[in-house]
């Protein structure tokens, strides 16, 4: 079995243990080495609109996809993790995004449907996974559900069927895990689970998200924290910032990570 390979089915097999994933997003090699040194750490996940923004791009695919392949590719060199990037939507080309992601390490992704009609949406799917199989690897696809994000004014149950069925049809098409961002209630776990079954639903956690550990115990299979971490740590340069202008310094507590 191939280095890329094994860190296939790692990550597979962690989004299908019982434990919780959990995932701190990163965007560039100095944070894939702060996060991967932190013990407990079992993956590597990208953040699309992190990378996007630190190169002065707003996200939605406005990031050059070759530059957002680089980007990535370091990030998987940095660190023998495996690594599951968010390639938004697939740039245009999802089998061919999906290639060049594996060529440089990455063994995993988020791609979204942005509620495009459901039969392109699978397909979009279908692509993904096949282009793993040529490879040689069992891609790691976390495929994602804007049924929550893109909900509107529409009545919440009326968004929670779409987001089960969206799912179930990913799942049916092979995605081994299902990502539903947004605010998700208990009860919207306990529903998408009970649809699914466990260890198929993946969140993003949030001010005001469910706890993790009751995450865990509802059977959700990962939690990642996309563009949040990156806002947590430009908080903490402000901060920095605020009180070095205010007359003060380095906190007493520093120490060089790099």
């Amino acid at each position: 079995m191939t280095d890329l390979q094994s860190k296939a089915t790692e990550l597979n097999r962690l989004h299908a243990d019982p434990e919780l994933l959990t995932v701190v997003n990163v965007w560039d090699v100095i944070t894939a080495k702060t996060v991967a040194a932190v013990e407990g750490t079992r993956a590597l996940a990208t953040a699309s609109h992190s990378i996007a923004a630190s190169w002065g791009y707003p996200d939605g695919e406005n990031i050059p996809v070759d530059l957002m392949i680089e980007v990535v590719g370091r990030i998987a060199s940095s660190t023998d993790l495996p690594v599951t990037a968010d390639l938004e939507a697939g740039y245009g080309d999802v089998g061919e995004t999906v290639r060049k992601a594996i060529g440089v390490g990455i063994v995993g992704a988020n791609l979204e449907d942005q509620m495009k009609p459901l039969g392109e949406a699978v397909a979009v799917v279908e692509a993904a996974l096949k282009a793993g199989q040529a490879e040689g690897i069992d891609f790691a696809l976390n495929a994602r559900t804007d049924a929550f994000v893109k909900a509107g004014g529409r009545p919440h149950d009326e968004v929670l069927a779409e987001a089960i069925e969206r799912g179930k049809a990913f799942l049916d098409a092979g995605a081994p895990v299902v990502f539903v961002p947004g605010k998700v209630s208990e009860s919207d776990i306990q529903a998408m689970v009970a649809a699914w079954g466990p260890q198929r639903l993946t969140l993003i956690g949030a001010p005001g998200s469910v706890p993790l550990a009751r995450m865990q115990e509802l059977g959700v299979a990962r939690v990642s924290y996309g563009p949040f971490s990156q806002s947590v740590t430009l908080m903490a340069l402000q901060d920095l910032t605020t009180d070095i202008e205010a007359g003060g310094g380095l906190p007493w507590n520093f120490r060089v990570l790099n």
